[in-house]
């Protein structure tokens, strides 16, 4: 695993821009891949592998990505193309693993795009991934396949679909809980005539009744009740301030509306 993320980190360089913001891991990757192409020397490769009639022999290798990508190219092509990069990353290593890699690029942006991900899950995260498994599959895939791009396509979205399904599997566990924590033993359910019901037993009835749902309970009980700021859900739930503020204003509103409601019915119910 250290090797997988070491290979596709390796040649990133810091943020020229000096924004104060981290690229990602694609970020990193392209900028590594364009220098390699753009270099008074760069990085080139056989131009009549993926074009039936180019214009000069060796073409550099952003060009040759270019080419992959186009509706154009026939598939035999493709295939050549990427068994030659998968042979050199193998066997000429630096810099042909970091170039054989980010040739996957185009194709992992429209893997990662197509996701819906968990709001604790960072995208970064998503792309190393991605890189991980393409990295992975290139000294593994047999280069006697047909399209064995294919393979390492594969490998990256196998990769990113475990890790954004173990995100999902997390966010129930974590709504169970948050569910369970509404309707234990310390929060009765029900109320007699004669008791008060508390702050939590309103919103666990809230959400019993599907006033309300476990995470606008939450944000209640923990930015209401507990104190907590909203700054730190914020940044928790991964959404701006004023948007949060604006979901409890909402929550808020359906809950007294219901609390509202209930109260009417009591008072214009006939007594016993």
């Amino acid at each position: 695993m250290q090797h997988r993320r070491h290979l596709v980190r390796r040649s990133a360089a810091s943020d020229p821009c000096g924004r104060g913001q981290s690229p990602s891991p694609l970020e990193e990757l392209e900028r590594a891949f364009l220098a390699l192409a753009r270099r008074p020397e760069p990085l080139m490769f056989p131009a009549h592998l993926v074009c039936e009639e180019p214009d000069r022999v060796f073409w550099p290798v952003d060009r040759v990505r270019a080419q992959l990508a186009h509706p154009s190219t026939p598939a035999e092509l493709r295939e050549q193309t990427w068994q030659e990069v998968i042979r050199r990353a193998r066997h000429l290593g630096a810099p042909w693993d970091v170039a054989a890699v980010a040739m996957s690029v185009p194709v992992l942006r429209r893997i990662l795009a197509r996701l819906r991900r968990p709001q604790h899950l960072e995208r970064a995260e998503m792309e190393q991934e991605a890189l991980a498994g393409v990295a992975t599959a290139l000294r593994t895939v047999d280069l006697g396949d047909e399209r064995p791009d294919r393979e390492l396509f594969r490998a990256a979205d196998r990769a990113v679909h475990r890790l954004v399904y173990a995100g999902w599997r997390q966010v129930n566990r974590e709504a169970a809980f948050e569910a369970a924590e509404f309707s234990d033993a310390r929060t009765p359910t029900t109320v007699g005539d004669d008791e008060a019901p508390n702050e939590f037993t309103v919103l666990a009835q809230a959400v019993q009744q599907r006033v309300l749902d476990v995470a606008e309970a939450r944000l209640i009980a923990r930015t209401r009740l507990a104190g907590e700021p909203m700054s730190r859900l914020a940044a928790e739930r991964g959404v701006s301030l004023r948007q949060l503020y604006r979901h409890r204003n909402a929550a808020e509103q359906h809950l007294a509306a219901h609390l509202r409601y209930r109260l009417a019915g009591r008072l214009t119910a006939p007594s016993e």
